[in-house]
């Protein structure tokens, strides 16, 4: 592995209410601790993380599951591995969404795993991350799934992810280095460091793959 960027902050390091949300993240994961110490260096950022995080994505207005599918696309198009190798415990375990559709996610036009209103949400998160042209279309489509409260939520959502993510693929961090143990929230392959090895080093893993859509392809 590249060597990290940013160090981890220790744990005694931090105060009672970090500590606590450190806890959180070792127990239920998204986002796992290793990031989340990374932004410990500054605590307006770690809180201002977390909180962020808390509210527009475990809650809010819009369903959470939409909102990781559009957390797992930003992952594929900026590859961010840190974060595209964990789940949600929440959307995952409720059914509400399944691993196979995480395998279409670039090319979710065009398959079959999708709602209508998950493929719009991610032609939404598309849009932002690719910074593509909308026309009224789009919009109409926009209006036909969603409120413009949840368009909002959504949309600021996607922003939040998109920017963490293309900052954390920078720091080299990995999984299983701050209080490690627990396979909270991992994705399929990557429960443990010899699980998650062995995974990145396959063929088929996806950071190995064209992230870029269609559109984006086409004008290279």
């Amino acid at each position: 592995m590249d060597k990290q960027r940013i160090s981890y902050v220790p744990l005694e390091q931090m105060d009672d209410a970090m500590r606590a949300e450190m806890a959180r993240c070792a127990q239920y994961g998204t986002p796992r601790p290793e990031s989340s110490a990374v932004r410990a260096h500054v605590p307006a950022a770690f809180w201002a993380f977390a909180n962020s995080w808390q509210a527009i994505f475990r809650e809010g207005v819009c369903d959470h599951a939409i909102k990781e599918l559009c957390r797992l696309y930003v992952s594929r198009s900026v590859k961010c591995e840190f974060c595209g190798n964990q789940r949600s415990i929440k959307a995952f375990s409720q059914n509400d969404i399944h691993e196979a559709q995480t395998d279409d996610l670039v090319n979710f036009e065009k398959s079959s795993k999708y709602t209508g209103r998950q493929k719009a949400a991610l032609a939404y998160a598309e849009a932002i991350t690719w910074r593509l042209d909308t026309d009224d279309a789009f919009w109409e489509r926009m209006r036909k799934h969603f409120s413009e409260p949840e368009l909002v939520e959504l949309g600021c959502f996607i922003a939040l992810t998109m920017g963490q993510q293309s900052w954390l693929r920078l720091l080299n961090i990995e999984h299983h280095e701050v209080m490690p143990g627990t396979a909270a929230s991992m994705a399929p392959g990557f429960e443990t460091p010899e699980a998650l090895a062995k995974t990145k080093a396959s063929p088929d893993y996806w950071a190995k793959k064209d992230a870029a859509p269609a559109t984006k392809k086409s004008a290279a």
